[in-house]
């Protein structure tokens, strides 16, 4: 990273790394993604740093799980409920994760998806499977409040580095970030999801809504918050804002 500037090591190790996007339960890719969106709005030492880091704890971590290309016609919110569950929900994510290879129906889970033909469309792919992910956690975070979190903060990182990556790299980073919020899902899932009058509604604004998460401060909430409040602004839909009031109703303050 001092040797360098910071996109050129970005394009070298990104397409290194992200094949092993689960790495670290995807801390990895959501540490790089906070990073390089910091370095896109300001350049400067820490961040610097800050990206060195992040790229150098995936490559400690690094972690496949099975994927397969999109090849079908979903679109994404329809591709991820689709997604089977893993048998043996219990223990830690390596556990979780390694029976993927065994799950019945995984792969053509992972071709449901349709593909991108251009770079355009995988932006749109990719912030859709974002929103999808997103709305999909408001009833069914007592599954796992925190782990299903990262269903949407992944691709939310793939997303925001997008702009840094020359686009001969984005359809490969469509494929692992879909990959990735599939396996969260498959991991965590519960058996089914809650009926919507038993979840919170959005009745504070995006900044309100923030600000609670802030006040909370479990790191997890507040990636929540900030990946919702990104689909909020794209979308408008009011989940997105209803999500993070769910997590901060089922996560511990530290």
């Amino acid at each position: 990273m001092t040797e360098q500037p910071w996109r050129a090591v970005l394009e070298v190790w990104w397409p290194r790394l992200v094949p092993g996007i689960a790495a670290g339960a995807t801390h990895g890719v959501i540490r790089t993604g906070h990073a390089v969106h910091a370095l896109l709005a300001h350049e400067d030492g820490p961040r610097l740093a800050e990206l060195g880091q992040a790229l150098g704890y995936w490559a400690a971590r690094w972690q496949q799980v099975p994927s397969a290309a999109p090849s079908g016609t979903s679109g994404p919110a329809s591709a991820l409920a689709g997604v089977p569950r893993i048998a043996d929900q219990s223990a830690d994510i390596d556990h979780r994760l390694g029976q993927l290879t065994g799950l019945s129906g995984w792969p053509a889970a992972l071709a449901a998806l349709r593909p991108a033909a251009d770079a355009g469309q995988t932006r749109d792919l990719l912030a859709g499977l974002t929103t999808a992910a997103a709305v999909r956690y408001l009833p069914n975070a007592h599954g796992s409040p925190v782990m299903l979190i990262h269903s949407a903060t992944a691709p939310m990182a793939v997303l925001r580095t997008l702009p840094a990556l020359p686009s001969t790299q984005w359809v490969v980073s469509l494929h692992a970030a879909w990959a990735a919020s599939a396996a969260v899902t498959a991991a965590y899932a519960p058996a089914a999801p809650l009926p919507r009058h038993a979840l919170p509604t959005a009745h504070r604004s995006a900044e309100e809504t923030f600000a609670l998460a802030v006040r909370h401060q479990d790191e997890h909430v507040i990636k929540l918050a900030d990946t919702c409040l990104d689909v909020h602004r794209r979308t408008g839909c009011p989940d997105a804002l209803a999500a993070v009031t769910r997590a901060i109703e089922l996560i511990d303050e530290p």
